[in-house]
């Protein structure tokens, strides 16, 4: 089945809004979940008094923590329960010194060294030893990644979207993946970013582009599929 036709709606035309299809031509893409993005008090955070955390990151952290971390967890271990595959880009640069790092990181002062543990994923969160990492030294996976090649050589088709930051790396990776033609959902709770109303500004912003859905649906949706199979 082309992608054509698992857009369309049923009535002659497209749409975006396509369950969960196929495992076989379906992958998560966590991004930029990884100890340099998700520990108070270290990485891109160093400056964060864990015992007193200021309160325009009190809301990140919380939710963070209470609300996309175990999201994140439960479209892992319902991917991994009907072979889907698991993708991680991280903030890596190709070299110790960082001088690959695209021009924006260098600005902003974002970068992780190679091989730091900085690149490592949380363990709230573990990916198991054959699952994909993909480093990336801009905000954009797949610009400056090979990302798509990989997705193409795994026949992937619909990719499930989350991860940080809600508007700025999800929102790249959602709005490339859309115009390089693979269906994408976002479930929106595994997603986070500074502040609620940021969260929801982006999500409205990029809808156009993806199904946005709660983690729950996504479940249920990859659960279908692994009674299909055991049809």
């Amino acid at each position: 089945m082309s992608r054509a036709q698992m857009a369309g709606d049923g009535k002659g035309g497209l749409t975006r809004h396509v369950p969960i299809h196929t495992a076989h031509h379906t992958a998560l893409l966590v991004v930029d979940v990884q100890n340099y993005t998700c520990i108070p008090g270290d990485g891109e955070y160093s400056h964060v008094d864990t015992e007193d955390i200021p309160a325009d990151l009190a809301y990140h952290f919380d939710r963070l923590q209470n609300t996309t971390l175990p999201a994140i967890k439960r479209l892992q271990e319902a991917c991994r329960g009907s072979s889907i595959e698991i993708l991680y880009t991280v903030v890596e640069a190709l070299t110790r010194d960082m001088r690959d790092l695209g021009l924006d990181y260098k600005i902003s002062g974002i970068g992780v060294p190679k091989g730091s543990p900085w690149a490592g994923v949380p363990d709230s969160v573990a990916r198991l030893d054959d699952e994909i990492v993909i480093p990336k030294t801009s905000s954009n996976v797949f610009m400056s990644t090979n990302i798509d090649y990989v997705l193409r050589a795994l026949e992937i088709e619909q990719l499930i979207i989350c991860g940080l930051l809600t508007d700025q790396c999800v929102e790249s990776a959602v709005r490339d993946a859309c115009d390089l033609g693979y269906l994408v959902t976002v479930p929106q709770d595994a997603c986070a970013t500074m502040t609620q109303e940021r969260h929801d500004q982006s999500l409205s912003m990029y809808s156009g582009y993806c199904r946005i859905v709660e983690t729950d649906q996504v479940v249920d949706e990859i659960a279908a599929l692994s009674r299909q199979a055991a049809d």
